[in-house]
């Protein structure tokens, strides 16, 4: 697979870039969504960053779509795992082309693009990142995908979640918590907000971002030529 199997924008790093950012939108938008947190996270061009389009298109629904929707925390199977494989596979060849070990790789996204940034930072089988960030999200339940916590344990998690939002209930949030709480290196923020991304955490999750990499690249080397 190449890059250009999936539609995507692409912030450069000013020099050898030290690590990956990948941010995911929500559903019903596009990689343009979520672009401009890049600059916002990672203002000295540290990381080579990138927001892809997610594939799926749903009939009299507007943007796109990671999986189809039958039920809160529980994404389509069908859907889910075509998109499992194919955001995985581009994130293989985000590795190949930018020289960055997946080890390296901050995997972050809101809403919908949040439960892709847990499934495949925390999926069974999959390469541990330098970190996930999930916003608005949930951790799925889907059959043919499952968890594995084992040796995560300094993996930097970072959940925050708005209590007043109507489209993804915080106590998702809160069962995150308890499942990987004690279980990788968590930080987790609530906000009085709704279905958003709270402006006052920028600066946290922005120091959050460079300790991760900075961690990662204390540990990990790059790809192979």
């Amino acid at each position: 697979m190449s890059l250009d199997d999936l539609v995507y924008r692409a912030r450069p790093a000013a020099a050898e870039p030290e690590g990956v950012l990948v941010l995911m939108h929500g559903r019903g938008v596009d990689e343009t969504d979520l672009f401009p947190l890049l600059d916002l996270l990672d203002p000295d061009h540290r990381l080579a960053a990138f927001t892809p389009r997610a594939p799926l298109r749903i009939p009299q629904q507007p943007g796109h779509h990671w999986y189809a929707v039958e039920r809160v925390g529980f994404p389509h199977a069908a859907t889910f795992h075509n998109t499992y494989q194919v955001l995985g596979d581009w994130l293989a060849a985000v590795a190949d082309e930018t020289g960055v070990a997946p080890g390296r790789t901050i995997l972050g996204g809101f809403s919908q693009g949040s439960v892709m940034a847990y499934a495949l930072g925390l999926g069974a089988g999959r390469p541990l990142p330098a970190g996930v960030l999930a916003l608005s999200g949930f951790v799925p339940t889907v059959e043919g995908w499952r968890i594995d916590l084992e040796g995560r344990g300094s993996l930097p998690v970072y959940v925050g979640h708005g209590v007043n939002d109507p489209i993804i209930s915080v106590d998702f949030a809160r069962l995150a918590r308890e499942l990987l709480e004690g279980k990788v290196d968590l930080t987790y923020r609530e906000h009085p907000g709704g279905h958003s991304i709270d402006p006052r955490s920028f600066d946290e999750i922005r120091e959050w971002v460079a300790r991760a990499v900075n961690a990662a690249g204390a540990g990990a080397g790059p790809t192979a030529a």
